[in-house]
């Protein structure tokens, strides 16, 4: 099966209105289809498609095709089981800027527990990780060095991070941004530390709700790709059997819908 990659910006149901999505499709994706082609089924999964959300995304999407092409819409999550999983039962994670999980039978999802966001849950995810580094920093819990090497990279005050978390716009990929920092001092045994503690507690407040003694645990996003080893451990400590860590779902969904 020949595959051919395409990137655009990312759709969200959520945030954006029908006809923007429409707009992103016909500008940003068909042109860059080949010539002629023929769209016969569309699998779409993303984030913020809800139920409520996804009858706005399938009818964006059925303005793309002909009236009898498969428009299939799901969550980011039934995407990432599918790829992860494939049609065998397991616990998969999502560990990107947000975090999410779900427990999954091979066929569908069956359990699911809220991931709440960055201020109520979101463990392990990017964000979360930006928002306990810059707290320990700001609050002098990592040492003078590390705190002025952070502040020397990004180029920011503490006045200026109070500004960017609590008065403007989406402060959870802000703090998603900083979290490269941790990639970089890993080395620093309390970085290592504050990473781990982080996929811990994603592990004990998500993933042991689950069926965790038997099943295997599968992770994807940026996040877990980055800080495998840290997870290796996290994982090694809580004991979870690990399954995949891939950055993307995609290569899964690809193979997925290869073999139907």
């Amino acid at each position: 099966m020949a595959v051919k990659r395409i990137k655009t910006k990312g759709i969200n149901p959520f945030f954006e209105t029908e006809e923007e999505i429409q707009y992103e499709l016909s500008n940003a994706l068909l042109p860059k289809l080949p010539f002629a082609t023929t769209i016969d089924s569309i699998h779409f999964f993303g984030a913020g498609c809800t139920p409520e959300k996804i009858p706005i995304m399938r009818r964006a999407l059925m303005m793309q095709v002909s009236m009898d092409a498969h428009v299939e819409v799901c969550s980011d999550m039934v995407g990432a089981a599918r790829a992860l999983a494939g049609h065998e039962p397991g616990i998969v994670c999502i560990l990107g800027t947000g975090s999410n999980s779900c427990e999954y039978d091979g066929k569908e999802i069956v359990k699911n527990v809220s991931p709440l966001g960055f201020i109520l849950g979101d463990e392990g995810s990017g964000a979360v990780l930006g928002k306990i580094l810059v707290g320990d920093l700001l609050k002098n819990q990592l040492g003078e060095e590390l705190k002025q090497k952070f502040l020397d990279k990004f180029k920011l005050t503490t006045a200026e991070i109070i500004e960017r978390v609590y008065r403007k716009p989406f402060p959870n990929s802000f703090l998603a941004s900083l979290q490269p920092f941790l990639e970089e001092n890993l080395d620093n045994e309390a970085i290592f530390y504050l990473v781990m503690e982080a996929f811990s507690h994603f592990i004990a407040r998500n993933v042991m709700q689950y069926d965790y003694q038997h099943l295997p645990v599968h992770f994807t996003g940026s996040v877990a790709f980055a800080y495998r080893k840290v997870l290796e451990k996290s994982a090694e400590l809580t004991g979870i059997r690990l399954g995949k860590i891939t950055k993307s779902p995609l290569d899964g969904l690809i193979k997925y819908y290869g073999e139907k």
